[in-house]
């Protein structure tokens, strides 16, 4: 039964097609855009698609498109990536029928998808492999034109996008090596020296036409030498160059960070020392304490030629409740003091009563000054 509703669909498309539509869109556009309004380019009417039931009938397309019938419009509904859809084939376009029932029409529509520019430019030679080196020797005889190589790089889009150039970027000796601008042949552009590098690296960019321009680089080694031996002894290191410069400029940055870091450090610490000696010292000169000597214990004058010392006190008191020779010892009550009489040969002692000892004045106890003669 499929098949022959099948049949008589395909026969009906051939003989009873009523109208066609096409579409131009660019790939890549978002799900749910607008594709075109189906109801308005055939000329039929959005209650005549609800009531003939309209729908897309297609056997690789649906996927992409859908209809809707209460706007009468043809929505995406999938992303179309063309390079999937159509590959290299041009033009690339989807061809589905609208069907309607009650009575039964049939409509065309073609969409053309539109290539962008969403894909950059793959090299495919000179392999570029990470743990072995590959290198193109050149001899040191060759003449102007020589053929190094030639960088091979493709393009999946299409039309002016897979249109390919290639540009020197950057080499070892720019005045040796030129690449073909359309081509991507590397070839000699002057005579081979003996004083000419053994090392060379080129770095070769592949730029596409698109708008905007996408681009892929390749690196190049070439051996400028007439042995192989030779070429092995002067390329042992040559992988690991790029890896070493990138240490050294780390680890040389690194250091230069550190020692910057100390020396900052070192000048805050001793600044910092300097100031806070300043200020003590200006705050002990404004200061208006006075300054109070210590003399230890038992202070002996040096200057004179006594042996006594400056000060003795003494305190001399009696009982309350007795008259007897008990006393005790109090506050301060007289003073000695050791003066020199120029007029005499030897050292006299005043003792000078300050107080009486007793507050009665009937104390029979007196304190009389005496003045004593002491040997030299």
């Amino acid at each position: 039964m499929k098949r022959q509703v099948l049949l008589f669909i395909s026969v009906l498309s051939l003989s009873s097609v009523l109208g066609q539509v096409s579409y131009s869109i660019p790939e890549e556009m978002a799900k749910g855009s607008l594709v075109g309004n189906i109801a308005q380019d055939l000329g039929l009417d959005v209650k005549r698609m609800k009531s003939g039931k309209a729908r897309i009938f297609t056997r690789d397309s649906a996927e992409y498109i859908e209809l809707n019938r209460e706007r009468g419009v043809l929505l995406i509904k999938e992303r179309i990536d063309r390079e999937a859809l159509c590959g290299q084939t041009t033009p690339c376009a989807l061809h589905f029928q609208i069907i309607l029932e009650n009575p039964m029409e049939l409509y065309t529509v073609t969409i053309l998808i539109q290539d962008q520019n969403d894909n950059a430019p793959q090299v495919l030679y000179p392999v570029q492999t990470g743990g072995s080196l590959v290198a193109e020797m050149v001899p040191r005889s060759a003449d102007v034109g020589y053929l190094v190589t030639k960088v091979v790089a493709v393009d999946v889009d299409s039309g002016q996008n897979a249109w390919l150039s290639y540009k020197l970027q950057k080499a070892t000796d720019r005045a040796l090596f030129g690449v073909g601008l359309q081509n991507g042949e590397i070839r000699t552009i002057r005579q081979v020296t003996d004083k000419d590098a053994v090392k060379q690296r080129l770095t070769v960019v592949v730029e596409d036409n698109g708008q905007p321009s996408r681009s892929a680089t390749v690196n190049v080694n070439v051996a400028v030498a007439d042995s192989f031996p030779e070429v092995l002894s002067e390329f042992t290191d040559f992988t690991h160059d790029k890896e070493y410069n990138d240490n050294l400029t780390f680890y040389l940055v690194l250091a230069l960070a550190v020692v910057s870091f100390l020396f900052i450090t070192c000048l805050v610490v001793i600044i910092s020392v300097k100031i806070y000696r300043w200020r003590q010292s200006r705050i002990l000169y404004h200061s208006s304490l006075p300054v109070i000597p210590y003399y230890p214990p038992r202070y002996s004058d040096t200057l004179g030629t006594g042996t006594l010392p400056h000060v003795y006190n003494y305190e001399v008191c009696r009982t309350t409740d007795s008259r007897k020779s008990d006393c005790k010892f109090g506050r301060a009550g007289s003073q000695n003091v050791l003066i020199m009489d120029p007029s005499s040969t030897g050292t006299m002692q005043r003792i000078q009563s300050e107080k009486s000892i007793l507050d009665e004045p009937d104390s029979p106890i007196e304190v009389r000054p005496r003045l004593l003669s002491v040997p030299r």
